[in-house]
């Protein structure tokens, strides 16, 4: 796994949930779905996945909110009924790799922030971008939000 430093500007257009962190594994992805049923009405879209995530504070934070959507190229001054328009931009460690490895690259990516020092800011969201690959398994890029 190869972790960087990196600053991003997101622009998004998704569909917004909120619910326990212990569901996201199901819900999120069934958001993205209702949201990919309706991408022909965003306009200027990237194709790309992206989903949004309030980071989990401390053992007592049990809900949050989360956004299934699309990247944009362009800022969006009207967008779809029940969609929102968000823009993040961020200092953030990130990395990539298989859907199926995603527990152990936020574990790794975790680590390795520790260990060189970064602190995690809380008030910004964790994104994860999903990426099909030809003949392959779809990879995630995570980047989770720094100070």
């Amino acid at each position: 796994m190869e972790f960087i430093r990196v600053t991003k500007d997101f622009k998004v257009v998704g569909i917004k949930g909120s619910g326990a962190f212990v569901n996201y594994g199901t819900e999120v992805p069934a958001l993205a779905k209702q949201l990919l049923n309706r991408s022909n009405e965003i306009p200027n879209h990237s194709g790309i996945e992206i989903a949004l995530f309030e980071p989990k504070r401390d053992s007592n934070h049990l809900e949050g909110d989360y956004y299934a959507g699309l990247i944009v190229n362009d800022t969006l001054n009207e967008v779809p009924l029940g969609m929102d328009y968000l823009e993040v931009t961020q200092h953030f460690v990130t990395t990539r790799g298989k859907i199926s490895n995603l527990g152990n690259l936020h574990l790794g990516l975790l680590e390795w922030e520790i260990e060189q020092g970064y602190t995690r800011n809380l008030d910004s969201y964790i994104v994860e971008t999903y990426h099909p690959m030809e003949d392959e398994e779809e990879e995630v890029q995570i980047y989770l939000p720094i100070n």
